[in-house]
């Protein structure tokens, strides 16, 4: 069997596709043969596989950073059910179970470690993967790792530093939805690519339709096109409140639709992403932190009713439309007040130095950290709770977070929400003589845990306590009290299920006046953040060119053409001329005007083309004021265009 027939008979085996998608392949070879490669593949295009394709046919680990916690556990999930033995480690665990995990990876049992990258520098890890069969280390959104990246995250530079641990014939595969031209070249630098390979696919979406409204109706807007346009829709907006406001408003227009955003129960999230994926809801409006991951090929239509910060980020959401490759629309409403809105966003994502301080000082009281303590201090950390014990304002102090976070004297993790989880403390014959007679019903869960839940004298479990209470005929709270006793009892290590974000001191505390904001975290940064804006709002107003070709160039695409299906390309086809002929006519129109005034006649003459065309490019053209009419009857060009 060559190399090619072994890659798709892991394919087939536990995916059950009989071919890889374009570019899959080729990654696969290059990350199996032992090279270095960084994989460009849009939103969809499948970049899961071409890392764990390769890793199957190798003996061996692999290694998989990403800083996204809830699809780190989406894909173990989707592996074990597979049957493919994988792990998950990220801040916040509990160290006995980060222990277990690596304890395991040593002894060879598992296929897969995920890994966030907060968790890199620790000595713990460093320690234990120099004892680890490293096949692979894969780089998921790469693009972290880039400080001219949209999502710069320090904890990625630690990255390299783990190559210098690891064998030299560990291949890197780094992989990432977006990216352009000069981040490209500065994620192969920053992870010392040996062999400098890229595979990329183009970024065009060729079935999707860009569309931008300036509108002071964007709720009458999006009811309209959810009427015209049938099918699965996201309507993406800013904030968490609005998520819930704007699809109440959608169900008392009789729409079926629900909301989602990072603040939602687990339970709530997989309940809410199945009633989409499954077609029982139709539209889902959320904040960005909904789409990543999930893979439903038909929705028709992604609506944004706020700006976003990024083009990065809008053609990622606005990429979730139409998988299937069918027909789809990206609609983007926005009015003036919106441009408004989003240079405020500079502000508040980069607040005054003395203020940053002052967060640092404040969240070390807050926590009771003096001067030269608190290394590696970590704890449960409310936002709200800080904000308004030291009345702080909430968006400054997050930015303010995430800016000590860069200069490296915090962690700040996502919000975790952690199943509860169980393992035996002791062995299968001491269980076997343990006396529990004083609570019958201490047996019965014990028995309920061994026949549901496998491996639990290695590793955790996560436990369903719904499920576990209900057929035990206990309220949640009596289970929880059984098993808590049980833990105390030293029979099972019984650890709670809790949703909560973490604060980490990385450092020491130090004084005030030694609190160091480089100038590559302050100063760099929000010039590329301004200049990010600026891009944005170039794009939502600009109405001289094809959007897809605008997002293309964006991204490196130089050599692209009209996509004939954007609010642009539609414009030309409404005046009876092609995006072609267009472009050539109005080249032409304003070459001949720079020089001087011409009347009709003239520009009949002088242009060789069906003269109905030329009227009507012109009538046109003098509609977005690019050209004027004088009152001697001439064609000049507007005031804008001299």
């Amino acid at each position: 069997m060559n190399d090619s027939e072994k890659y798709r008979s892991v394919l087939q085996k536990y995916w059950g596709y009989s071919s890889f998608r374009p570019l899959q392949e080729d990654i696969i070879d290059a990350a199996y043969q032992g090279h270095d490669v960084l994989g460009l593949m849009p939103t969809g295009g499948g970049k899961s596989i071409t890392f764990q394709v390769p890793a199957l046919c190798k003996e061996g680990t692999c290694l998989v950073i990403t800083p996204l916690i809830a699809l780190m556990k989406d894909q173990v999930d989707n592996l074990k059910a597979k049957g493919i033995r994988a792990l998950t480690v990220y801040s916040g665990m509990p160290h006995n179970e980060i222990l277990q995990a690596y304890d395991n990876c040593i002894l060879g049992d598992y296929k897969f470690l995920y890994i966030s990258p907060e968790r890199l520098g620790t000595e713990l890890f460093l320690e234990k993967v120099r004892r680890m069969n490293i096949s692979l280390l894969v780089v998921d959104e790469s693009h972290c790792i880039s400080q001219w990246g949209y999502d710069f995250r320090p904890s990625y530079l630690k990255i390299a530093e783990i190559r210098s641990v690891l064998p030299p014939d560990v291949p890197v595969l780094a992989l990432t939805a977006t990216a352009t031209p000069e981040v490209v070249e500065d994620i192969q630098n920053q992870l010392q690519f040996r062999q400098h390979l890229v595979y990329t696919k183009s970024f065009a979406r060729k079935n999707i339709a860009y569309v931008v409204r300036k509108t002071d109706d964007k709720i009458g807007q999006m009811l309209h096109i959810l009427n015209s346009v049938q099918g699965t829709s996201i309507v993406y907006v800013r904030n968490r409140k609005k998520t819930k406001e704007v699809a109440d408003l959608l169900k008392n227009e009789g729409f079926s639709a629900d909301h989602f955003h990072a603040g939602l129960s687990q339970e709530s999230k997989d309940k809410k992403q199945e009633a989409w994926k499954s077609g029982e809801c139709r539209v889902i409006v959320a904040t960005n932190a909904f789409g990543m991951g999930i893979d439903k090929p038909d929705v028709r239509t992604v609506i944004h009713l706020d700006l976003p910060d990024t083009l990065e980020a809008y053609f990622q959401e606005a990429g979730r439309a139409g998988r299937d490759e069918k027909k789809a629309y990206a609609i983007l409403l926005y009015n003036q007040s919106d441009i408004s809105k989003l240079k405020k966003r500079i502000s508040d994502n980069f607040p005054s130095r003395e203020f940053i301080i002052q967060v640092y000082r404040e969240l070390s009281c807050y926590f009771e950290i003096g001067v030269e303590e608190g290394d590696g201090f970590m704890h449960s950390f409310s936002l709200a709770d800080f904000c308004s014990v030291f009345r702080l304002p909430v968006l400054q102090t997050h930015s303010a977070l995430k800016i000590l976070q860069q200069a490296g004297y915090i962690e700040l993790t996502d919000e975790l929400n952690q199943s509860s989880r169980v393992m035996f403390e002791i062995t299968k014959e001491e269980l076997y003589h343990q006396k529990l007679d004083f609570d019958p019903k201490l047996d019965e869960i014990i028995n309920l845990l061994l026949r549901t839940y496998t491996g639990l004298f290695a590793e955790f479990a996560m436990i369903d306590e719904e499920m576990m209470a209900h057929r035990l005929d206990l309220s949640r709270d009596d289970l929880y009290q059984k098993l808590s006793l049980l833990s105390k009892l030293g029979i099972i290590n019984y650890v709670p299920g809790k949703k909560s974000p973490y604060v980490i001191f990385s450092t020491r505390r130090v004084d005030d006046k030694y609190v160091k904001i480089g100038k590559d975290i302050y100063e760099t940064r929000l010039e590329r953040f301004q200049d990010r804006i600026q891009k944005v709002i170039a794009y939502v107003q600009d109405e001289d060119h094809c959007r897809s070709r605008m997002l293309l160039q964006y991204f490196g695409e130089m050599k692209s053409s009209n996509c004939g299906m954007c609010d642009y390309c539609l414009a030309k086809k409404d005046i009876g001329v092609s995006n072609y002929e267009y472009e050539q006519l109005r080249n032409h129109i304003l070459m001949l005007l720079k020089t001087s005034a011409v009347d009709y006649k003239e520009l009949i003459e002088k242009l060789s083309y069906d003269s109905s065309h030329v009227v009507a490019v012109l009538r046109y053209m003098q509609d977005e004021e690019e050209i004027e009419l004088t009152e001697d009857g001439k064609f000049v060009l507007s005031k804008g265009e001299k």
